[in-house]
């Protein structure tokens, strides 16, 4: 077969929204059943425990569960509520109804972007599907994260603002990440009502945590009662995140070698600043918020922000931003070939240097370690997103 002919047979199968979907899926459900019967996945077992433990009467948030299951659970307490019905499955289905329930709503939250993003759907798509598998085969929750960030922008879009909030604080209450997309909400209709609800819906689902209290009568009354109880669980959540940090192992910016010994002492007021500067930017771009393409790079800006400057960055977590990047690269009536050598590095940095089959873990790590190529050119993705959203148009 000529090879023109194999790269057209190729290339036709790839522009294919369900052959690439069904790529994926295969992919997925091969990821995980090898973890389950290798007994890996770690991650999974950390809900699930912690999950378990909670609704015992127990606390996760305790150097006992780390050595235990060699990583800390870093998530708030709501979590362990809204995971608890996957508990009730057989203990071998959980893990695939995790994983290959958070792939198929991954690609239905990309399929329902907005009609402006429809020519680039596959597109985006394709390009974070090989970081999509990577956090699947490792159970992550960034995946969520990241899908309801996109399903609120869609819904933000289509004027449905209550349900965009109720997503943007269920994912806010389960880790924190995803409070920065209310900023967005200063860009649609009704915004005041819009955060009162969001004020509503946060105190509801910080409350949560009271279920499990009252379902364990025993632990609660120990404590001192259901309140007392869930206020000492949330203390021992913040104990524990203050204990975790760790400059070895992160991948952002405030670990980035040359960075490193000016930015990591001083990570919260590096922090603060970097986000002060955000928000002057966004308030200062107040006559653009009606525009499709400034609300993306914001919200390309915001994520790129809560990965770079994040505590306890992983290569995984980087999913989170990416979406919304890509969006502002493709909605950018012209790319340049320094756009297209950053999105080119981009993509071998995150989705084919991390990926075992593809490239061996010590040259990756290698790489990582010595140049922090993956983080340097994200971080100039980042700016000239920024910059691309400031510019005169």
């Amino acid at each position: 077969m000529p090879f023109n002919s194999i790269t057209s047979r190729i290339t036709s199968f790839f522009r294919n929204e369900r052959n690439v979907f069904l790529l994926g899926l295969a992919v997925a459900f091969v990821a995980t059943l090898l973890e389950v019967i290798r007994g890996r996945a770690s991650n999974y077992y950390v809900y699930s425990d912690a999950t378990r433990m909670i609704w015992d009467g127990l606390s996760p948030y305790t150097e006992q569960f780390v050595s235990e299951h060699g990583r800390y659970f870093l998530y708030l307490p709501p979590f362990s509520v809204i995971f608890a019905p996957i508990l009730l499955l057989p203990q071998w289905l959980g893990p695939f109804v995790w994983n290959i329930g958070n792939y198929c709503l991954m690609f239905l939250a990309i399929a329902t972007l907005p009609s402006t993003l429809r020519p680039y759907r596959n597109c985006i798509f394709l390009f974070l599907l090989p970081i999509l598998l990577q956090s699947i085969f490792c159970y992550q929750y960034n995946v969520v994260v990241c899908y309801i960030f996109i399903f609120a922008f869609t819904l933000l879009e289509r004027g449905k603002g209550l349900w965009a909030v109720l997503l943007i604080m269920l994912s806010a209450c389960t880790k924190v990440y995803g409070i920065v997309e209310l900023a967005l909400l200063f860009c649609y209709p009704k915004a005041w009502r819009n955060f009162g609800f969001a004020i509503l819906c946060g105190a509801a689902m910080l409350a949560l945590p009271i279920l499990p209290a009252l379902a364990n009568g025993a632990a609660a009354t120990a404590a001192g009662g259901p309140g007392e109880w869930v206020i000492s669980l949330y203390s021992q959540m913040v104990d524990i995140s203050n204990t975790h940090h760790n400059a070895v192992d992160y991948v952002g910016l405030l670990f980035a070698r040359g960075l490193n010994p000016l930015l990591l002492p001083n990570y919260r007021l590096v922090q603060v600043c970097v986000l002060a500067v955000l928000a002057v930017i966004f308030f200062a771009m107040h006559r653009r918020w009606k525009d499709i393409r400034f609300r993306i790079q914001a919200l390309a800006a915001l994520t790129g922000y809560i990965i770079l400057f994040s505590d306890c960055p992983e290569t995984h977590t980087y999913i989170i931003a990416m979406p919304f990047w890509l969006m502002a690269f493709w909605l950018q009536p012209r790319r340049t070939w320094i756009d297209w050598t950053l999105f080119w590095l981009v993509f071998v940095n995150f989705s084919i240097l991390p990926t075992d089959v593809l490239c061996p873990p010590k040259v990756h790590d290698f790489i990582h370690q010595t140049f922090w190529l993956d983080v340097y050119s994200f971080t100039l993705c980042w700016l000239i997103n920024i910059y691309y959203a400031v510019r005169p148009r």
